[in-house]
């Protein structure tokens, strides 16, 4: 009989409980597929997931690191579903499979130095990968796998994938607007955004596809599905290309995380304030900027984050809700629940 998913989590450990590994061993597996709908485009992809558990040569079981093609642990499958590019998937996944989740990433998708047609095709290699985890082509995954129950997360360039996934619209007019006074506003010196397709925005546009958009009030489609049911971008970006047009589209539960020294952190608030879902959140990290990922305690923290709001939205475990909670942010004296507007 499948355990109930909520019931490992037994006691407060101090000061991130969910930090802490959970009691799966993980596995990994990786795919190659091509997508016939755009030209056969390659999309590579690498599977986390809860594993049959290893034991070192001490004979001690393993809980945070991972082992290739080891056997699934379908003991309290299907788990839910997590996605993402694997720059990320890389230094998170692990950490999330142990606590009870299936992980997909894209391989060989990362930044880019200015606005390209990566930001739609980065999206769509995602969705593709949740068809293939959903439709049973990650052979020896075909019933680990919850994809009706399905997560996003990104961090940077892939914080604006997760935006995108989240429902978020592109609002060419927005877009435009912002070239026409560039310089006048808000500028983010790390944005990837530029005014290089202003003068040629049907040449990035073909790269989605006339059902993305084409639509009546002239925003595109959202590039998402119904089966992505929460999201969690952190310093991402977006603002340029969404808009407060766009961005109110969002529908899903999206809780972000930026540091207050990213030169990105304007542009989150902004996107922040304009979401459209009524359930979202905002964790300000103080003192941090753009490369805190590369920070392990940052990456802890994160984890633990991670592992309740997924938790929570995904699994139902609604005693998770308060280690992502406003009055635990207050516990700890660098974070800071919604925007920050101190030194």
């Amino acid at each position: 009989m499948k355990d109930d998913p909520c019931s490992y989590i037994t006691q407060d450990v101090e000061p991130y409980p969910l930090s802490a590994p959970g009691p799966h061993s993980v596995g990994r597996m990786k795919f190659s597929f091509q997508d016939p709908s755009r030209e056969n485009r390659r999309v590579r992809i690498t599977a986390w997931y809860p594993a049959v558990q290893q034991a070192d040569s001490a004979g001690q079981a393993q809980a945070a690191a991972f082992c290739a093609k080891c056997e699934p642990d379908a003991s309290n499958a299907p788990y839910p579903l997590i996605l993402s590019a694997t720059k990320l998937a890389s230094l998170l996944a692990p950490h999330l499979v142990t606590h009870g989740f299936v992980w997909v990433s894209v391989d060989y998708i990362d930044t880019y130095a200015e606005m390209c047609p990566q930001m739609i095709k980065q999206p769509l290699d995602i969705l593709f990968a949740l068809e293939m985890a959903a439709s049973g082509r990650l052979a020896g995954l075909e019933r680990m796998i919850d994809a009706d129950h399905a997560g996003a997360i990104g961090y940077s360039f892939d914080g604006y994938n997760s935006l995108v996934l989240s429902g978020a619209r592109v609002d060419p007019a927005f877009y435009f607007a912002q070239c026409a006074h560039a310089g006048a506003g808000p500028a983010f010196s790390l944005s990837a955004f530029s005014c290089a397709y202003a003068g040629k925005w049907e040449e990035f546009a073909a790269h989605a596809g006339e059902d993305i958009t084409e639509s009546e009030d002239g925003l595109w489609h959202p590039m998402t599905d119904e089966r992505i049911r929460a999201v969690m971008p952190i310093a991402g970006e977006g603002w340029w290309l969404f808009g407060e047009q766009g961005l109110a589209a969002t529908n899903r539960p999206t809780l972000m995380i930026a540091g207050t020294r990213d030169e990105l952190y304007p542009e989150n608030t902004l996107i922040f304030d304009h979401l459209g879902t009524a359930d979202k959140a905002l964790i300000s990290f103080v003192g941090y900027g753009h490369q805190m990922i590369y920070d392990f305690e940052v990456v802890a923290r994160i984890g633990h984050f991670a592992a309740a709001f997924f938790g929570h939205h995904l699994k139902g475990c609604v005693e998770l809700a308060r280690f992502f909670s406003e009055a635990f942010v207050q516990q700890h004296d660098d974070l800071v629940w919604g925007v920050h507007t101190g030194e």
